[in-house]
């Protein structure tokens, strides 16, 4: 017995011996494996010039680090004069918000608007948003013969208030900006909450955008479109995303007016792209604003806000990084058949089923393209409308358009406006 019973000890021993050895080296990998993920996550946030160095594909596969990084707080920005509908924009946005505390609602009043002001005191009372009030109430200089556009003077000065407050009163890292006529949709902050890192991480973006300037009912895919993301080199506006870096960069040359078409301008975006949806996540109400209500009837109004809700944390977005997505996108496009719009419009003369290109050569072809084809014919710096390195996507009689220039093309031109 006190043989057996010193063997059956000793065997006893050898295997506690063992299970503390395989303990040590589990408790080993874990902590080997915390510090590097600490010297990974040092690195991309101290070093800013090795950042760039890094693969942006790499970055956003990270996923252990943009864990790490934890909880992100993206601000929504209302910007607001003398509209009280404001409260159904911010009814909106209250319905759908999912998290108080990662999206704090800030609305920046502007025009000392006495009924639009209450509307606003009565959700700041709740604590449901901040009331922020831009204090130069004064008249702007503006130039001889521009008399009539002074609204648009005191828009770009509100911008650079309320901006400003976001960046440097309260410290954020990046906004999401909208106007206090806009209806947004379910999955509004689910886009933005999904495609921040993308943003942050890939240097060829400089905004994500709610809008798709081309997204009438009659031109998108609204069954099986809402998944759908694109890159643009047109800036949509009307419900956009942007990082405190970006306006480091622009805050110091703000415009006194005008600011949309500034930032469209080649010396702003320095080719770089903002992502866009297929199907709008905002679409205006305000029919009546600074342009006289002219574009809303002719074109805002038919803008369509999607409607089939999408958790866009489950999509890969990867797939929008720069060299990703341009040599799938380009090599798509110019390898579809090539038809004419009139055949487009008529849906005759199309023997075949599937996506299809139609070229255009200069501007006039363009606009008579889009013209006929119900798309938005104008350019901004030389840009149309939801334009990626030239090329326009839109959905029509149960196919996908491409109208796009010949695969020649050497880039945009100013004159074209």
């Amino acid at each position: 017995m006190v043989v057996r019973g010193g063997i059956w000890k000793k065997s006893y021993k050898l295997q506690i011996s063992e299970k503390n050895n395989m303990k040590y080296k589990r408790l080993g990998f874990i902590v080997a494996f915390c510090f590097a993920s600490w010297l990974v996550l040092a690195f991309v946030i101290f070093n800013e010039n090795a950042v760039k160095k890094i693969d942006v594909e790499v970055i956003l596969n990270f996923k252990f680090i943009i864990n790490l990084v934890g909880y992100i707080i993206l601000p929504v920005l209302v910007f607001s004069c003398n509209r009280p509908d404001i409260r159904r924009s911010l009814d909106g946005l209250l319905k759908y918000r999912p998290d108080a505390k990662k999206f704090p609602i800030i609305v920046s009043q502007d025009c000392a608007h006495g009924a639009t002001a209450k509307v606003i005191l009565s959700y700041s009372d709740a604590s449901q948003v901040t009331y922020i009030q831009q204090p130069d109430q004064s008249e702007p200089i503006v130039p001889p013969g521009e008399a009539k556009f002074k609204g648009y003077f005191k828009i770009a000065r509100h911008y650079l208030f309320g901006l400003s407050q976001v960046f440097r009163t309260f410290n954020h890292t990046a906004v999401i900006i909208v106007e206090d006529d806009l209806d947004v949709a379910p999955d509004f902050f689910s886009y933005f909450a999904s495609t921040y890192q993308l943003l942050k991480n890939d240097p060829s973006l400089w905004c994500v955008s709610a809008w798709n300037d081309n997204g009438k009912a009659s031109l998108v895919d609204v069954d099986q479109g809402s998944k759908l993301l694109y890159r643009s080199d047109f800036f949509p506006g009307l419900g956009w995303m942007i990082t405190k870096e970006l306006w480091d960069e622009l805050e110091p040359k703000w415009p006194k007016s005008y600011w949309d078409d500034w930032m469209r301008r080649p010396e702003q975006r320095k080719d770089r792209a903002c992502i866009r949806p297929e199907v709008s996540r905002t679409r205006t109400f305000g029919k009546i604003g600074v342009s006289n209500g002219l574009f809303f009837d002719k074109h805002l109004k038919y803008i369509k806000l999607n409607e089939i809700p999408v958790d866009f944390s489950k999509e890969n977005m990867s797939r929008l990084t720069q060299s990703t997505y341009d040599a799938d996108y380009i090599r798509n496009v110019y390898s579809l058949p090539l038809v004419s719009a009139p055949d487009v419009r008529t849906n005759v003369n199309l023997p075949f089923d599937g996506p299809v290109r139609i070229t255009y050569h200069t501007k006039d072809t363009f606009k008579s393209a889009a013209k006929l084809l119900g798309l938005m014919d104008d350019f901004k710096s030389g840009v149309p409308r939801t334009g990626y390195h030239g090329i326009v996507s839109f959905f029509l009689n149960g196919r996908r358009i491409y109208l796009a220039p010949h695969s020649n093309w050497k880039g945009y031109d100013l004159t074209w406006s």
